[in-house]
């Protein structure tokens, strides 16, 4: 799977993610047949386009310990994802140490792999239907 085609697959994952759910980006990597390619998935969904249609729920993808991702020192980057899920009805709850926590027990979504429609077309076998 070329970049462009990781990149088309993670996104078109992410927009099956239902309203009030959450998953991780481990998840996602493991649904689209990359399991070890998580911080990838983040990278995909950091710089995605905000003029990308269909839009991408990004929000709907936090860190595999529940957490909402940090963007760095001085970002309200996770400020924002929390805004738009509480936004969607998903309850935020501020960790001991300040972290934004999402309860995957109530608002998680983990399909099984190969149960998600990844949306790539089936490699070619190169075989002949004649």
């Amino acid at each position: 799977m070329d970049s462009a085609e990781f990149h088309a697959a993670v996104y078109h994952v992410v927009r099956q993610i239902p309203n009030q759910r959450v998953t991780s980006y481990g998840h996602v990597a493991k649904l689209i047949g990359m399991p070890s390619y998580s911080r990838h998935v983040g990278q995909a969904l950091k710089f995605l386009s905000p003029d990308v249609a269909p839009p991408v729920p990004w929000q709907r993808v936090i860190s595999s310990a529940g957490t909402i991702s940090s963007r760095g020192p001085g970002t309200d980057g996770a400020q924002r994802q929390r805004d738009v899920l509480e936004a969607e009805g998903v309850e935020v709850q501020v960790g001991r140490t300040g972290e934004f926590r999402v309860d995957f027990g109530t608002w998680g979504w983990f399909p099984d792999p190969g149960t998600v429609d990844i949306g790539l077309a089936p490699p070619e076998d190169g075989a002949d239907d004649a």
